[in-house]
């Protein structure tokens, strides 16, 4: 397990939705690449997503990206066309194992705890680690099989603070799990907005903000970085929203908000 030291502060830029650029251990991981401009997406079953604001960069403005961590391929408020034009030009994609399938290319199946290792520029290793995740509420039934294998990531290495991408997760259960092994988590970037859409009477696909807030204190974690709060429609609660919440809770300053 890394260690947890507090005077290393790992780079994080958020993009907007649930994209994400993290810096750790000379490498360049990015989170759910989503960078089209606004626009209505038709899902099976009638159902549509809107974005309603583009990125804040686009994908020429990133630089060189070593890995992309895709929580899952499914949804376009976490893989849309240019995300997906992107990962050719990317030399690893880690994702589910059933994405990894359907993407091919350079995507490599992480399954939950399984873990690679992955070469650090100035020596040594980061290892990314597959996180259990669960995109829809913990009483439902088939979660699964109607939204979706969900993947998050763990972030370790020798000399550096545990980093945690939560992906599209809605069960505090999963995150008291991640906390047992990997506990406390410095810095964890934490996937909100409290997404809802007509299936599962209307809960939420992910984590609101009270519920963040509670995952935090779960985690033991130092710093949050919120995304997936703001650009899409159909997510509820916004940035302002999980502020309320982590003052509430008496963890504002353990947020990242820019």
């Amino acid at each position: 397990m890394a260690a947890d030291t507090t005077s290393e502060q790992i780079p994080i830029r958020v993009f907007g939705g649930p994209t994400a650029l993290i810096e750790y251990g000379g490498l360049r991981f990015l989170v759910d690449p989503t960078f089209d401009a606004p626009g209505d997406y038709p899902l099976p079953g009638g159902l549509t997503l809107t974005k309603t604001a583009p990125s804040t960069a686009s994908p020429e403005d990133l630089g060189r990206i070593d890995v992309v961590l895709l929580s899952h391929d499914q949804h376009p408020d976490n893989l849309d066309h240019s995300g997906r034009a992107l990962l050719g030009d990317v030399p690893l994609v880690l994702t589910a194992p059933s994405g990894a399938g359907r993407l091919g290319g350079t995507a490599q199946a992480l399954a939950t705890w399984h873990s690679i290792d992955l070469d650090r520029p100035g020596g040594g290793t980061v290892t990314v680690t597959g996180a259990p995740a669960l995109h829809g509420p913990e009483d439902a039934s088939d979660v699964e099989a109607i939204t979706g294998e969900v993947v998050g990531f763990i972030l370790t290495s020798a000399d550096l603070p545990t980093v945690y991408v939560s992906g599209d997760n809605a069960s505090l259960t999963l995150v008291g799990q991640i906390a047992e092994r990997y506990g406390p988590v410095d810095t964890a970037v934490l996937f909100a907005g409290a997404p809802r859409l007509p299936i599962f009477d209307g809960a939420p696909l992910v984590l609101d903000s009270a519920q963040a807030a509670e995952a935090a204190t779960i985690l033991g974690t130092r710093r949050v970085v919120p995304v997936h709060c703001d650009s899409w429609a159909h997510f509820t609660e916004s940035r302002q929203d999980l502020v309320t919440a982590f003052t509430t809770a008496g963890l504002a300053d353990r947020l990242q908000l820019d």
